[in-house]
């Protein structure tokens, strides 16, 4: 997955230093990240020099962006509630409020990157 972001510094910091996804960013147009689990396919890279190599005009996104969401899986239903107290302790919010479990077997939250990407945090997995 490629996001296309308008402010890539704020981004990254957002991304590797709250979320705590690994990358070997060199402070140029394009960031691609890890994460513990291995390889992650989420690489950014500048909205304004993208709309300009394909010969379109460039309009900044604003508010939520409501054409695509990160998926982030954890293994457990309490990993869930424990990255929603270490987010909102980081001044992250969650515009959803606290996890919900949903009766076809999923516990998650969404929280919105700097941009206004969405974020479900969620578990598909139940307490051992």
């Amino acid at each position: 997955m490629e996001a296309l972001v308008q402010d890539i510094g704020k981004m990254v910091s957002f991304y590797r230093n709250i979320m705590e996804f690994e990358t070997d960013w060199d402070g140029g147009l394009f960031a691609e990240f890890k994460t513990n689990s291995g390889p992650l396919s989420l690489f950014m890279y500048d909205r304004k020099a993208f709309a300009e190599a394909v010969g379109e005009s460039y309009y900044p996104l604003k508010g939520i962006n409501l054409t695509m969401e990160i998926g982030i899986w954890l293994p457990k239903f309490s990993d869930v509630d424990r990255e929603y107290e270490r987010l909102m302790a980081l001044g992250v919010k969650s515009f959803t409020g606290e996890p919900v479990t949903y009766p076809f077997g999923i516990r998650n939250f969404y929280v919105a990157d700097p941009e206004g990407n969405l974020l479900e945090i969620g578990s598909r997995g139940h307490e051992e």
